[in-house]
């Protein structure tokens, strides 16, 4: 029996036993079911800072944890060891949403706040991401949520009762750049505003060079001023990996002038990777 995933906008068309395009979803039984849950590549006690989140308990800690799987495919992926892998390629650990709980409520005394759903796409494991935030809320802790925001609204629900802070890729400001990237402008558009209604949320944009650093990012940073200028923006520079190791990394002088330009519409904007 064939069934439409109807997690992200893919819609990918499933036979008995087939994964999706993301690698973290099956058919199974007639069901899409989560091939991810509970599956972790990923789990270290980071800096707030790192999500990257500048503006949401500074100086704190939150336990970072990650699957496989994505349902994009950014061409220069920072995690692609991970995030571009399925089941029988990614090495994970098995980990239930009570112990991942007991874990994080064991390192309050490191100064952890809660936990961090990062590394891969999140979203398309929101089973797992929702069960163990839960839990997370009960304890008295915080949930932070780092995506590409290319989900069905629908998804976003799930998530957004438990979620304290996410930090959200506007990865560029064009509908052809984004169809490159595997994704959809108006979705995660769609998906940001959403999530400032209900928590605190940091935007990243990596800038590629010749990619999506040209006369978009003025309309961009006017789009996020409509919003709420005090949204924060983390202007974070690419360097060479995955599919684009032949191109230099983003120029210095580049990242600070457009985080320059940036500033004379949003009132906190940073700078990542220099």
């Amino acid at each position: 029996m064939k069934i439409i995933c109807e997690v992200c906008p893919n819609h990918c068309l499933l036979e008995e036993g087939d994964v999706g395009f993301c690698q973290a979803r099956q058919n199974e039984s007639g069901q899409v079911i989560s091939v991810n849950y509970g599956k972790l590549t990923g789990l270290a006690l980071d800096p707030i800072e790192k999500k990257p989140l500048a503006r949401y308990y500074p100086g704190s800690y939150i336990l970072s944890i990650g699957s496989f799987g994505c349902n994009m495919r950014c061409p220069f992926c920072q995690n692609c060891d991970i995030s571009m892998k399925g089941e029988g390629q990614a090495h994970w650990l098995p980990m239930s949403p009570e112990r991942l709980t007991e874990k994080a409520v064991a390192l309050k005394q490191r100064a952890n706040l809660g936990v961090a759903y990062t590394y891969n796409e999140p979203c398309i494991g929101y089973e797992y991401v929702r069960d163990t935030a839960r839990l997370i809320q009960k304890a008295g802790m915080k949930n932070v949520l780092v995506t590409n925001g290319y989900v069905k609204p629908w998804v976003q629900a799930e998530l957004l009762p438990y979620m304290d802070a996410m930090n959200i890729d506007l990865k560029g400001f064009t509908r052809e750049y984004y169809q490159k990237l595997g994704g959809d402008l108006e979705t995660v558009k769609s998906f940001i505003q959403t999530a400032i209604k209900y928590c605190h949320v940091e935007l990243t944009t990596l800038i590629v060079p010749g990619e999506n650093d040209g006369a978009e990012l003025d309309e961009m940073f006017s789009w996020i001023a409509s919003l709420d200028p005090g949204i924060p923006l983390h202007i974070s520079r690419f360097f060479p990996r995955w599919k684009m190791t032949g191109k230099e990394p983003t120029p210095l002088e580049t990242i600070y002038r457009i985080a320059e330009t940036a500033k004379k519409t949003l009132n906190y904007v940073y700078t990542g990777n220099c």
